[in-house]
């Protein structure tokens, strides 16, 4: 699991009950396909909402309900996303079909490795400003919300075997606890908010010649 990114609201898969049932995509097309600044902001909307049609997520979003309606289009070919049922052209709803997919390439195969780059730095860019907006504006929210608010790093040395290992019980951690939140908003509690967690690791230096 370690060349892929997990991201637990995008790409229904909905019985996920850790890491390794969410579908891992690979293949370049799929990738590029993904990595568009319209498409992303689509997920991320359907991940807070539950259910949009196209003229609602282009109200969301600063983009037109036509503009919205190709590219749900588009995530639907790709199986990102299906219809909810019920309305017609653009006032038809739109919603995940999983809790999540993860993302990586092949070693051997570079133009899938530029396109799975492409889709990281493009999430990259938008979960870190995400992130700055929050600490230019966190003054504003409530106390309890403040305090439940964390920063942290941690630095140890372990195997790559290890980290891998460590990546893997984290995501198993929270994937159970909280997937049917995603796809279902009723279950969500009251007093909920979108939390996003931003989880990095990586060998700050090559490691030691093995012995």
């Amino acid at each position: 699991m370690s060349p892929d990114d997990v991201v637990t609201a995008l790409g229904r898969a909905p019985l996920a009950t850790k890491v390794s049932d969410i579908p891992r995509v690979t293949d370049t097309q799929t990738l590029r396909a993904l990595a568009h600044p319209v498409r992303v902001a689509l997920l991320e909307a359907l991940m807070i909402e539950g259910q949009l049609t196209a003229t609602e997520a282009g109200n969301r979003i600063g983009e037109s309900p036509t503009t919205c309606s190709f590219h749900l289009r588009q995530l639907a070919k790709y199986g990102f996303v299906e219809e909810a049922g019920g309305g017609k052209g653009r006032a038809r709803p739109w919603r995940l079909t999983s809790i999540g997919v993860r993302f990586g390439s092949a070693d051997d195969d570079p133009e899938a490795q530029i396109a799975a780059g492409a889709l990281a730095r493009l999430l990259r860019e938008r979960q870190l400003g995400r992130y700055e907006t929050w600490r230019e504006t966190k003054s504003s929210y409530p106390k309890e919300w403040r305090d439940a608010a964390h920063e942290s790093e941690f630095m140890f040395h372990v195997t790559a075997d290890e980290l891998e290992e460590l990546n893997e019980e984290l995501a198993n951690l929270l994937i159970p606890r909280f997937r049917d939140r995603v796809l279902d908003p009723s279950r969500r509690p009251r007093g909920s908010a979108p939390v996003e967690l931003l989880l990095f690791s990586y060998p700050m230096s090559f490691p030691t010649e093995e012995t």
